[in-house]
């Protein structure tokens, strides 16, 4: 999930990621092309062309064979089994302690979930954590949302904040699993949103394939991350430095993914726009990508 207010962190390096040959991007018809923001630089991986989203769907099924696989082989290997104090005592620190991040990054969530409005109404989050991003649902009509987090003691604090921004009992699920094995079945959601969760998850490739598998033709995938300062600054050195207590003190979190070459490289069917914005509210976690991904 994401980080721990007071944490620290590491010296994994990103390593430099291999660019796919022209014969491999020729055969997905698609370009990277860098475009400037008002908010900063930004990339767009601009293909053959985006689809609009579908209309309501019936339900979110939950598929057997994923919720089995995923409670319980992968859950294990991919989140190793951690004491009840240590889960309850990070759910309650991102509860607790992330009010001046939420605020700064308020205008970025609103302007991303601007474009679930008349849009989607099955919506999948993965790192729901306590359910800092639900306010943001209240403007999607007949919105329900099912949320994946693979520590349970973040379940009530989720509850708590879906009643909070007006979301019925009944429009919220909470599913215990992990983001790279999601128990739905393929095509079942109108959009994924995934905010602060990248950084912690044991495989993002795997995990992006997963949000590409349960996302409808036209869906969309909403993130908002933290990743590596720049190559050679002063951040990316004290990144470094911390990456390995950061790992331990927030649940897996790491400080040094570049996490924007991660959703590049899943090559979504409709491309993703990828913002850079930084952030004075977590000092070495600053530097974020945002974004939408248009399956």
């Amino acid at each position: 999930m994401a980080i721990l207010h007071l944490s620290l962190i590491s010296t994994i390096t990103c390593s430099q990621r291999r660019r796919t040959t022209k014969a491999s991007q020729d055969s997905v018809k698609t370009q990277k092309t860098l475009i400037a923001t008002n908010s900063g630089s930004s990339y767009r991986l601009c293909p053959c062309g985006r689809r609009h989203f579908i209309g309501a769907v019936p339900l979110l099924t939950l598929s057997p064979s994923y919720a089995a696989s995923s409670s319980t082989e992968d859950f294990k290997s991919l989140r190793p089994p951690k004491p009840d104090w240590y889960d309850e005592l990070f759910a309650w620190s991102m509860d607790t302690s992330m009010e001046s991040y939420e605020k700064e990054i308020s205008s970025y969530k609103m302007k991303l979930f601007d474009n679930l409005v008349g849009k989607a109404e099955k919506v999948l989050e993965i790192g729901v954590g306590t359910g800092p991003n639900f306010k943001y649902y209240s403007a999607i009509p007949n919105v329900s949302v099912l949320g994946v987090d693979p520590n349970a003691k973040m379940e009530s604090y989720a509850r708590k904040s879906a009643a909070q921004a007006g979301l019925k009992p009944e429009d919220f699920s909470f599913i215990l699993a992990v983001a790279e094995a999601i128990p739905l079945e393929n095509a079942s959601v109108d959009a994924v949103v995934g905010t602060l969760v990248l950084c912690s998850v044991a495989d993002v490739t795997r995990t992006l394939n997963e949000v590409k598998r349960v996302l409808r033709p036209g869906g969309v995938y909403l993130f908002i991350e933290h990743v590596a300062g720049e190559d050679g600054s002063f951040l990316r050195l004290v990144q470094n430095v911390l990456d390995p207590l950061q790992q331990v003190v927030a649940d897996g979190c790491h400080l040094t993914r570049c996490t924007g070459d991660y959703i590049l490289e899943a090559r979504f069917n409709g491309g993703a726009d990828i913002n850079k914005a930084s952030l004075s509210s977590l000092a070495y976690l600053s530097s974020h990508v945002y974004g939408v991904a248009y399956n």
